[in-house]
Protein backbone atom coordinates (compact mmCIF):
# COMPACT_ATOMS: atom_id res chain seq x y z
CA UNK A 1 0.00 0.00 0.00
CA UNK A 2 3.16 2.17 1.18
CA UNK A 3 4.31 1.86 -2.90
CA UNK A 4 1.14 2.51 -4.22
CA UNK A 5 0.08 5.81 -2.19
CA UNK A 6 3.33 6.85 -1.28
CA UNK A 7 3.60 9.80 -3.95
CA UNK A 8 0.32 10.94 -4.88
CA UNK A 9 -2.04 13.95 -3.87
CA UNK A 10 -4.02 12.48 -1.04
CA UNK A 11 -0.61 11.46 0.48
CA UNK A 12 1.10 14.83 0.02
CA UNK A 13 0.79 17.84 2.21
CA UNK A 14 2.64 20.87 3.33
CA UNK A 15 4.45 21.09 6.58
CA UNK A 16 7.57 23.01 8.40
CA UNK A 17 7.82 20.62 11.23
CA UNK A 18 9.10 17.24 9.10
CA UNK A 19 12.20 16.93 11.46
CA UNK A 20 9.96 16.82 14.38
CA UNK A 21 7.41 14.20 12.90
CA UNK A 22 10.12 12.47 11.66
CA UNK A 23 9.21 8.54 11.10
CA UNK A 24 6.02 8.72 14.17
CA UNK A 25 2.72 7.15 13.22
CA UNK A 26 -0.04 9.46 11.75
CA UNK A 27 -2.20 9.60 14.62
CA UNK A 28 1.43 11.06 15.98
CA UNK A 29 1.71 13.55 13.72
CA UNK A 30 -1.53 14.36 13.83
CA UNK A 31 -1.86 15.47 17.52
CA UNK A 32 2.27 15.97 18.41
CA UNK A 33 1.58 14.98 22.27
CA UNK A 34 4.68 16.82 23.24
CA UNK A 35 3.97 19.88 21.07
CA UNK A 36 0.24 20.01 20.25
CA UNK A 37 1.08 23.40 18.36
CA UNK A 38 3.02 21.57 15.48
CA UNK A 39 0.18 18.80 14.81
CA UNK A 40 -1.48 18.06 11.72
CA UNK A 41 -5.15 18.73 13.59
CA UNK A 42 -3.48 22.93 14.52
CA UNK A 43 -2.47 23.74 11.40
CA UNK A 44 -3.04 26.71 9.59
CA UNK A 45 -2.84 25.56 6.45
CA UNK A 46 -5.93 25.41 4.10
CA UNK A 47 -4.33 22.23 2.27
CA UNK A 48 -4.34 19.98 6.15
CA UNK A 49 -8.00 20.89 6.51
CA UNK A 50 -9.71 17.67 7.86
CA UNK A 51 -6.39 15.85 8.76
CA UNK A 52 -7.11 16.39 12.62
CA UNK A 53 -10.67 14.81 11.75
CA UNK A 54 -9.22 11.57 10.68
CA UNK A 55 -8.49 8.92 13.03
CA UNK A 56 -7.00 6.23 10.74
CA UNK A 57 -4.40 6.70 7.68
CA UNK A 58 -5.21 4.38 5.29
CA UNK A 59 -5.71 3.43 1.63
CA UNK A 60 -9.32 4.47 2.23
CA UNK A 61 -8.26 7.30 3.96
CA UNK A 62 -5.46 8.74 0.92
CA UNK A 63 -8.07 8.44 -1.64
CA UNK A 64 -11.29 10.65 0.09
CA UNK A 65 -8.24 13.33 0.70
CA UNK A 66 -7.08 13.04 -3.11
CA UNK A 67 -11.14 13.29 -4.49
CA UNK A 68 -11.63 16.43 -2.04
CA UNK A 69 -8.44 18.43 -2.69
CA UNK A 70 -8.68 17.26 -6.74
CA UNK A 71 -12.25 19.14 -6.61
CA UNK A 72 -10.41 21.63 -4.88
CA UNK A 73 -7.36 21.91 -7.43
CA UNK A 74 -10.60 21.90 -10.49
CA UNK A 75 -11.61 25.07 -9.03
CA UNK A 76 -8.81 26.98 -8.70
CA UNK A 77 -7.58 26.12 -11.72
CA UNK A 78 -10.34 26.01 -14.56
CA UNK A 79 -9.68 24.87 -17.55
CA UNK A 80 -9.79 27.49 -19.88
CA UNK A 81 -13.00 28.23 -22.07
CA UNK A 82 -11.61 27.84 -25.74
CA UNK A 83 -13.46 26.99 -29.00
CA UNK A 84 -13.21 23.98 -30.00
CA UNK A 85 -11.12 24.47 -33.24
CA UNK A 86 -8.49 26.29 -31.51
CA UNK A 87 -8.35 23.74 -28.51
CA UNK A 88 -8.16 20.61 -31.23
CA UNK A 89 -4.72 22.72 -32.71
CA UNK A 90 -2.84 22.56 -28.97
CA UNK A 91 -4.20 19.26 -27.25
CA UNK A 92 -0.92 16.86 -26.79
CA UNK A 93 0.44 14.57 -29.09
CA UNK A 94 -1.86 15.94 -32.19
CA UNK A 95 -0.69 15.71 -35.84
CA UNK A 96 -0.86 19.48 -37.30
CA UNK A 97 0.42 18.87 -40.98
CA UNK A 98 -1.38 17.65 -44.07
CA UNK A 99 1.08 14.24 -44.12
CA UNK A 100 0.50 11.39 -42.61
CA UNK A 101 2.33 8.33 -42.16
CA UNK A 102 0.80 6.73 -45.29
CA UNK A 103 3.01 9.20 -47.18
CA UNK A 104 6.32 7.16 -45.90
CA UNK A 105 5.87 4.04 -47.20
CA UNK A 106 9.11 2.83 -45.34
CA UNK A 107 7.82 3.57 -42.14
CA UNK A 108 3.71 0.84 -43.14
CA UNK A 109 5.67 -1.88 -42.24
CA UNK A 110 8.70 -4.69 -41.58
CA UNK A 111 11.38 -3.41 -39.12
CA UNK A 112 11.45 0.51 -40.30
CA UNK A 113 7.79 0.25 -38.61
CA UNK A 114 8.19 -1.94 -35.63
CA UNK A 115 11.83 0.77 -34.49
CA UNK A 116 9.58 3.54 -35.71
CA UNK A 117 6.94 2.54 -33.29
CA UNK A 118 8.86 2.07 -30.48
CA UNK A 119 10.79 5.35 -30.74
CA UNK A 120 7.73 7.40 -31.65
CA UNK A 121 5.92 5.80 -27.78
CA UNK A 122 9.17 6.84 -25.82
CA UNK A 123 9.72 10.49 -27.48
CA UNK A 124 5.41 11.39 -26.93
CA UNK A 125 5.85 9.92 -23.56
CA UNK A 126 8.65 12.18 -22.84
CA UNK A 127 6.20 15.56 -22.00
CA UNK A 128 2.33 16.39 -22.88
CA UNK A 129 3.92 19.24 -24.94
CA UNK A 130 5.57 16.90 -27.00
CA UNK A 131 3.32 16.65 -30.26
CA UNK A 132 3.81 14.70 -33.80
CA UNK A 133 4.18 16.03 -37.27
CA UNK A 134 4.72 13.83 -40.24
CA UNK A 135 5.96 16.11 -43.27
CA UNK A 136 7.19 15.21 -46.74
CA UNK A 137 10.79 14.21 -46.03
CA UNK A 138 10.55 13.54 -41.93
CA UNK A 139 8.71 13.04 -39.53
CA UNK A 140 9.14 16.01 -36.86
CA UNK A 141 8.58 16.06 -32.84
CA UNK A 142 8.76 19.46 -31.36
CA UNK A 143 8.22 21.09 -28.03
CA UNK A 144 8.92 24.86 -28.81
CA UNK A 145 10.22 24.02 -31.89
CA UNK A 146 11.25 20.71 -33.46
CA UNK A 147 14.51 19.17 -31.07
CA UNK A 148 14.35 15.72 -33.20
CA UNK A 149 13.47 14.99 -36.96
CA UNK A 150 13.08 11.17 -37.65
CA UNK A 151 13.84 10.67 -41.35
CA UNK A 152 13.22 6.60 -42.80
CA UNK A 153 15.90 5.40 -44.91
CA UNK A 154 16.24 1.80 -46.15
CA UNK A 155 17.36 0.26 -43.35
CA UNK A 156 17.33 2.45 -40.14
CA UNK A 157 15.96 5.99 -38.93
CA UNK A 158 17.83 8.39 -38.97
CA UNK A 159 17.59 11.03 -36.37
CA UNK A 160 18.45 14.67 -36.16
CA UNK A 161 18.67 16.64 -33.40
CA UNK A 162 18.34 20.33 -33.16
CA UNK A 163 21.37 21.19 -31.43
CA UNK A 164 24.74 21.96 -31.81
CA UNK A 165 27.58 19.59 -31.94
CA UNK A 166 29.57 20.47 -29.09
CA UNK A 167 26.39 20.34 -27.55
CA UNK A 168 25.44 16.44 -27.56
CA UNK A 169 26.84 14.23 -24.66
CA UNK A 170 27.45 11.60 -26.88
CA UNK A 171 29.52 8.73 -24.81
CA UNK A 172 29.83 6.17 -27.63
CA UNK A 173 30.41 8.49 -29.94
CA UNK A 174 28.08 7.30 -32.24
CA UNK A 175 26.78 10.80 -33.78
CA UNK A 176 27.62 12.38 -36.92
CA UNK A 177 28.56 16.20 -36.74
CA UNK A 178 26.51 17.55 -40.08
CA UNK A 179 27.37 21.11 -39.68
CA UNK A 180 27.19 22.54 -42.69
CA UNK A 181 26.21 19.53 -44.39
CA UNK A 182 23.27 18.89 -46.43
CA UNK A 183 20.60 17.27 -44.91
CA UNK A 184 16.84 16.99 -44.51
CA UNK A 185 16.22 17.19 -40.62
CA UNK A 186 17.32 20.33 -38.29
CA UNK A 187 19.95 20.63 -36.27
CA UNK A 188 23.98 19.82 -36.57
CA UNK A 189 23.80 16.36 -34.57
CA UNK A 190 22.63 12.93 -36.51
CA UNK A 191 22.68 9.14 -35.57
CA UNK A 192 21.45 6.25 -36.90
CA UNK A 193 18.78 3.93 -35.30
CA UNK A 194 18.80 0.69 -36.78
CA UNK A 195 17.80 -2.22 -33.70
CA UNK A 196 15.88 -2.23 -30.63
CA UNK A 197 18.73 -3.00 -28.38
CA UNK A 198 19.92 0.84 -29.55
CA UNK A 199 16.78 2.49 -27.89
CA UNK A 200 17.87 3.24 -24.41
CA UNK A 201 20.86 4.90 -25.71
CA UNK A 202 19.15 6.41 -28.85
CA UNK A 203 16.67 8.20 -26.00
CA UNK A 204 18.99 9.33 -24.27
CA UNK A 205 20.21 11.50 -27.16
CA UNK A 206 16.27 12.52 -27.72
CA UNK A 207 16.31 13.49 -23.73
CA UNK A 208 19.10 16.00 -24.16
CA UNK A 209 17.89 17.27 -27.26
CA UNK A 210 14.32 18.24 -26.11
CA UNK A 211 15.89 19.91 -22.77
CA UNK A 212 18.00 21.22 -24.22
CA UNK A 213 15.15 23.07 -26.23
CA UNK A 214 13.12 23.73 -23.02
CA UNK A 215 15.99 25.06 -20.89
CA UNK A 216 16.26 22.47 -18.48
CA UNK A 217 20.03 20.75 -19.54
CA UNK A 218 22.28 20.31 -16.50
CA UNK A 219 26.22 19.11 -16.79
CA UNK A 220 25.37 16.50 -13.83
Amino acid sequence: MQETWLHTLGNLTLTGYNSEYSDRTFAEKRDMPDKPELGFRHSPLMLNVGLGQVDQWNEDAIKTRADRLAEIALNVWAAPKLAADVLAGHRPNATVAGYKIEDHPRLLKGKLRELFDALRKEVLALDPCVTEEFLKWYVAYKAETNFVDVEPQAKRLLLTFNMKFAEINDPKILCRDVTGLGHQGNGDVTIGFASLDELPYIMGLVRQAFENQMGSGSDA
